[in-house]
């Protein structure tokens, strides 16, 4: 029996595509584990990648898994509670110092512990914002985290005896590569390359547990509350939400997910600076995820890639155009791009290019299966 011959609309051409399709059917009934298996699949993808990239690549690949956590950290405050946000530059930069302070002073302790202490000192940072946030909301909480980021270099400056003041922090020899995988390259192959590597390797392997546990809370009960929060705070309300928890929580994750993705900056530069956590970089994050697609996994990924990049990007474009490397064109030439590319997305794509490419290909699907129906092709 066809799908075609089965009535549209009763939902059992569904249930006949997922019994003809098992991959589909398992997805359906076991999701979480159907998000296990595929993140792991691209894990494993990754991984293998970097084994035959060099150094340079590598060390991109890292700076993209690191900015996409943070991405996704705020995709999930603003697109998911609706709450806008301007200083999760500021909680990147609160997980990347406490990663450097924690390395420098206790050495001995595992990458991963020192990790996780980064992710919860965003988190602590995130509630004691995200506690008065609850009260406000629109321009007044974006005015509230905008101070925040404004201000944290100089809460940094009166710490300088930890922070290392305007040179920061550097943590040489942070992460060094096991024996085993430097026994997987050529003797004659730089040491430099099996680290450069294994840095890597941590930042995907951390970008993927993130992502998985993000891609479960978009789809919990948690996730479907903070959406009804964003759309109707009146109506969640009504079904039983408290709303001062829901906006306190999306908060704590947001800044949780930047603090991580800070201390893993760390990790692959080996080095943190408090001029390398401004007010712009807040700004930077909030225009990639814009760029990239709010409320997507996949948007907070080319937000990554495309941070990672820039930088050579407009090396290349500078000297492409002969301007000066030390003018103000060329310096704020950054900041101007990223603002041409956020006019032109909310003009051409306004759901960004992950929402926007995702409603084209499923708009795309339903008019192929529609035409394959009347067809009677099944």
């Amino acid at each position: 029996m066809s799908a075609a011959k089965l009535p549209v609309g009763t939902g059992l051409v569904h249930r006949y595509d997922k019994a003809a399709n098992p991959l589909r059917g398992f997805r359906s009934r076991h999701p979480v584990w159907w998000r296990a298996l595929t993140t792991a699949a691209l894990v494993a993808i990754a991984l293998f990648a970097t084994y035959h990239l060099g150094p340079t690549t590598n060390y991109n690949l890292g700076i993209a898994a690191s900015m996409s956590i943070v991405i996704l950290g705020l995709s999930f405050l603003l697109g998911a509670s609706g709450q806008a946000s301007l200083g999760n530059g500021a909680f990147m930069g609160v997980g990347a110092f406490m990663f450097a302070i924690w390395a420098n002073h206790h050495t001995s302790t595992p990458v991963v512990v020192n990790l996780a202490i980064a992710t919860a000192a965003g988190a602590v940072v995130g509630l004691v914002i995200g506690l008065p946030a609850t009260r406000l909301r629109g321009p007044y909480l974006a005015g509230m985290t905008l101070t925040f980021a404004f201000a944290f270099q100089s809460i940094l400056s009166e710490f300088s005896s930890w922070t290392g003041a305007g040179s920061g922090l550097q943590l040489p020899n942070l992460v060094t590569a096991p024996g085993w995988l430097v026994g997987l390259f050529d003797s004659s192959t730089p040491p430099l390359t099996a680290n450069d590597m294994w840095v890597a390797d941590i930042a995907i392997v951390a970008t993927g547990i993130a992502f998985f546990f993000m891609a479960n809370l978009f789809a919990s009960r948690t996730g479907r509350a903070m959406r009804l929060v964003r759309d109707n705070d009146v109506a969640a309300e009504l079904m039983g939400v408290s709303l001062p928890s829901a906006r306190a929580l999306a908060f704590v994750v947001s800044a949780a997910y930047a603090g991580l993705g800070g201390a893993l900056t760390t990790v692959v530069t080996a080095s943190v600076s408090p001029s390398g956590y401004s007010l712009g970089l807040s700004i930077t994050i909030l225009s990639l995820l814009v760029i990239g697609g709010m409320g997507t996994l996949t948007g907070s990924l080319i937000g990554g890639v495309i941070f990672a990049y820039s930088t050579n990007w407009i090396a290349w474009l500078v000297a492409k155009t002969h301007l000066n490397p030390y003018g103000n064109l060329a310096t704020n030439l950054e900041g101007i791009i990223f603002g041409v590319l956020l006019i032109v997305t909310m003009l051409a794509a306004p759901f960004g290019i992950a929402g926007t490419t995702k409603m084209g290909l499923t708009r795309s699907f339903e008019k192929r299966r529609a035409a394959r129906l009347r067809s009677g092709g099944g």
